[in-house]
């Protein structure tokens, strides 16, 4: 199929996108990568009349770290974090994830604020940021705001973002030595939406305890999950085979998969299950060597 029509505007500058946001209220849609929008836009799913392309705006691709955090711009593309070296060090799960997003075509345009912004609890990085305990940072013509990752989804397709808001920046708190970060998801085929996957971090003490742990996951629930109860049960305690089951168990128990053509909701279920140990395991096997 093809779009219906619709206006183009390709903005300098972040102020100039806010006040065109703002100048054509909900007939706005922001253009990022696009490997979303455009898509629907050809099914009809989506029907703006007004594209803002953002990608001319300078300032949003940055990686680095500052007072503790890892900052992460919104226009960011996933080939970028692929290869971002400070980044894959501190937070190897990026290696993880990118490489698992699509086909290399896609990671050349595809961005992590669109990513996110999206709203789509198939996507990748939503799950990964729960892990990581991620902050959004959205700009818009009141100036910025900190969105809690935790507070960020809300519903399908629906975020914390408001109308005339632009998802800017990504900050992860850098983590102490002996943490350790994994995601895998179990697809049909290369470049499929997940049937079901799983992001952790997990912090072990000199002592052997369990000191943080995050546990997000994708595509088994209406909105990206955290594994509240699968955390708790690492928290605290050295990491056992039982502790580790024990997470798993409760992952299986709280996620809410559909039955469609990736599997039954059982099947779903034992596959979380399964993840959530192998991806324990990889994350302390990588904050054995942080």
């Amino acid at each position: 199929m093809i779009p219906q029509s619709f206006q183009y505007e390709s903005p300098g500058t972040l102020a100039e996108a806010i006040q065109l946001l703002h100048q054509y209220g909900d007939e706005a849609k922001i253009l990022s990568g696009g490997h979303s929008l455009i898509p629907m836009m050809k099914l009809r799913f989506a029907t703006p009349e007004v594209l803002v392309d953002i990608n001319n705006i300078p300032g949003l691709t940055h990686i680095v770290e500052e007072n503790g955090k890892m900052k992460i711009g919104g226009l960011a593309r996933e080939a970028e974090i692929e290869h971002a070296d400070l980044l894959i060090k501190r937070f190897p799960i990026f290696k993880d994830v990118t490489k698992l997003i699509a086909d290399p075509q896609v990671r050349n345009r595809g961005t992590i604020g669109g990513n996110l912004a999206h709203g789509d609890a198939a996507n990748d990085h939503p799950a990964v940021m729960l892990a990581l305990n991620a902050t959004v940072i959205a700009t818009g013509a009141e100036g910025t705001r900190e969105i809690p990752i935790d507070e960020f989804f809300f519903g399908f397709y629906t975020t914390a973002l408001q109308h005339g808001e632009i998802l800017t920046e990504i900050q992860i708190p850098v983590p102490p030595s002996g943490t350790g970060s994994a995601y895998h998801k179990l697809e049909r085929k290369v470049g499929d939406y997940a049937t079901a996957g799983v992001a952790v971090q997990i912090t072990i003490g000199d002592d052997g305890i369990v000191k943080a742990a995050g546990i997000g996951l994708t595509n088994v629930n209406p909105t990206p999950l955290r594994a509240v109860r699968s955390e708790q049960a690492l928290i605290g305690k050295p990491l056992t085979e039982h502790s580790i089951a024990e997470a798993a168990q409760y992952a299986s128990e709280d996620c809410n998969p559909s039955a469609d053509l990736r599997g039954s909701e059982e099947y779903k279920r034992a596959m979380v299950a399964v993840l959530v140990k192998r991806m324990i395991h990889e994350a302390a096997n990588r904050a054995s060597n942080n």
